[in-house]
C-alpha cells in the first residue's frame, strides 16, 4: 500500500479556526528614537492550532513546513527555510519551483524528520508548521518556540485546503496574494461549470482513489469532499454517498471496500473518475482494480465513461487550476459522445 506522509493522518478536525485581526503594538525601543521603522516591533494575537500566539505583523523570516510550503512559495513569503514537499513539485509552476530548490531545507517529508539546528540557523521571526494535529507529537514545540514563534496550522478533511492556504497565507501577511489567486480558480471554475452544464447537471459520479491496499485485496472508495471529487465539484460535478462509517478527517469522505464490493460501489453511477500519477499512470492500487474482470463489468466503463483525472491532491489555488485544466481535457470527451 502506497503511504500519503503528512495527509494521512486526517484524524482530527483541528480546532483552530481563524486569525484575529487584533494587532498590538510593541515598544519602538532604540530603533523608533533612531527613526528606524516602527513596524518592526508590532505583533499580533493568531488562532492557530497550537493555541493563541502572538507573532509578527509582517514577518520577513518564516521558515515553513508541511502544507504551509506550496502556499507560501506561491505566494512569494519571505522565506527562509522550508520541509521538503518533493510529492507537490510536479504541481509547481517553473518559477515556483526553482524558489524550492533554492530555498534551505529545514526537515523532510514527515514531522519527525525536523532538524531545529537548521532552523536556529535561518534565523527566523515566524515558524509555521502545516502538519495534521496527530503529527504535532512528533515535533518539539517547546525548542521552536525558543527560536521563534510558532503558528501551527494543520489540515483537516481534504477538501480544507482552501481554508488552510487562506489561514497560512494569513499567517504570513499575504492575504492579498490568496484573494488574487481564489479569484482567478473560482473564474476558471466558473467557466467550467458553464461548458460542462448538461453533461453535470444530469449524471451522478462516483471516485476511486489512488490509496487502496492491493495486500488486503481492496480499493479507495472516494466521496463528496475527498481529494478526487471536491475540485471537480467546484465546477458542478455530484459525487452522492457516502461512507459506512465515518472515522474522522480524510475517513469521513474515503473508505477501502473489499474488491468484490466494486459493482455495488460504482453499479449506479453514470461517471466513473479515477485518480492518476502526475505522469498519467495509474497507482498500482487503481491498476489493480482497472485490471480486475469486476471493473470492465461496470456500466460506466461499459459506457466509455471512466475517465483518469491527474493533479487530484492539489492543495493550493494555483496548482488547483491545474486539476480544472485537467478536468477539461477528460471532460470534454464525453460531450461530443
Amino acid at each position: 500500500m502506497r503511504s500519503r506522509p503528512f495527509t494521512r493522518p486526517f484524524l482530527s478536525v483541528l480546532a483552530g479556526a481563524t486569525a484575529l485581526a487584533l494587532t498590538l503594538t510593541g515598544c519602538g525601543g532604540d530603533d523608533a528614537e533612531a527613526g528606524g521603522d516602527d513596524s518592526a516591533g508590532e505583533v499580533r494575537v493568531f488562532s492557530a492550532d497550537n493555541g493563541e500566539v502572538e507573532i509578527p505583523a509582517d514577518p520577513q523570516r518564516i521558515v515553513a513546513t508541511g502544507y504551509a510550503v506550496p502556499s507560501l512559495i506561491e505566494a512569494g513569503a519571505e522565506l527562509v527555510g522550508i520541509s521538503s514537499w518533493e510529492r507537490g513539485t510536479n504541481l509547481m509552476s517553473e518559477e515556483d519551483l526553482a524558489t524550492y530548490e533554492s530555498l534551505t531545507k529545514v526537515a523532510g517529508e514527515t514531522a519527525d524528520s525536523t532538524n531545529y539546528e537548521a532552523i536556529a540557523e535561518a534565523e527566523p521571526d515566524l515558524i509555521i508548521i502545516g502538519v495534521p494535529a496527530p503529527a504535532l507529537v512528533d515535533i518539539d514545540l517547546e525548542r521552536l518556540e525558543s527560536i521563534a514563534p510558532v503558528a501551527a496550522i494543520g489540515p483537516t478533511q481534504p477538501s480544507g485546503w482552501r481554508e488552510l492556504s487562506r489561514r497560512h497565507l494569513d499567517a504570513a501577511g499575504e492575504l492579498g496574494a490568496w484573494e488574487e489567486a481564489r479569484d482567478a480558480y473560482e473564474a476558471r471554475a466558473a467557466e467550467l461549470s458553464e461548458k460542462y452544464a448538461d453533461l453535470l447537471e444530469s449524471a451522478s459520479f462516483g471516485h476511486l482513489g489512488a490509496y487502496g491496499d492491493t495486500s488486503a485485496g481492496s480499493f479507495m472508495r472516494e466521496y463528496a469532499g475527498s481529494w478526487g471529487p471536491n475540485i471537480a465539484e467546484d465546477i458542478g460535478a455530484s459525487y452522492p454517498g457516502e461512507v459506512a462509517k465515518k472515522t474522522g478527517g480524510a475517513g469521513d469522505v474515503s473508505e477501502y471496500p473489499s474488491i468484490e464490493e466494486l459493482p455495488e460501489s460504482f453499479g449506479d453511477v453514470d461517471v466513473i473518475t479515477y485518480s492518476l500519477e502526475d505522469d498519467g499512470k495509474p497507482s498500482a492500487a487503481v491498476k489493480y482494480v482497472l485490471d480486475s474482470p469486476l471493473w470492465t463489468s461496470l456500466p460506466a466503463v461499459k459506457a466509455d465513461r471512466a475517465i483518469g483525472v491527474r493533479f487530484t491532491e492539489a492543495s493550493t489555488y494555483g496548482t488547483a487550476l491545474r486539476t480544472l485544466d485537467e478536468l477539461d481535457s477528460v471532460l470534454a470527451p464525453l460531450l461530443a459522445g
